[in-house]
C-alpha cells in the first residue's frame, strides 16, 4: 500500500464509502463528491483494467471505451505492479 496517500483525510473518505448500502446511495454521494467527467474517468478505468485482464488489446479498448493508450499503458501498470485492488474487486464482482 502506498504510504504517500495514507492519511486521515482518506481514511474518512473510505469510511463514507463503506458505510454506503447499495448503489443508489452510492449514486448520491458520488454525485454530490465527484464531477461527471471525474465519475466518467474512474468508470472508464475500471472497465479498461477489465478489459485487460480479459486479454484485449490496447487498440481494442481504445476502440471501445475512447481512453488514451496512455491510460491504458497506466492501468496496465497498476495491473501489473500495484496492489491487486482491481484484482481483488473483480474476484468479488461479476462483471
Amino acid at each position: 500500500m502506498n504510504d504517500k496517500i495514507k492519511n486521515e483525510s482518506i481514511d474518512h473518505l473510505f469510511d463514507a464509502i463503506l458505510c454506503l448500502n447499495d448503489k443508489d446511495e452510492c449514486y448520491r454521494f458520488f454525485e454530490d463528491l465527484c464531477t461527471v467527467n471525474e465519475l466518467l474517468s474512474l468508470s472508464q478505468r475500471l472497465e479498461v483494467a477489465h478489459m485487460l485482464t480479459n486479454n484485449k488489446t490496447y487498440l481494442e479498448i481504445a476502440e471501445k471505451t475512447g481512453t488514451s493508450t496512455a491510460t491504458i499503458s497506466r492501468v496496465n501498470r497498476s495491473l501489473n505492479y500495484g496492489n491487486d485492488g482491481y484484482q481483488l474487486v473483480f474476484d468479488r464482482i461479476k462483471h
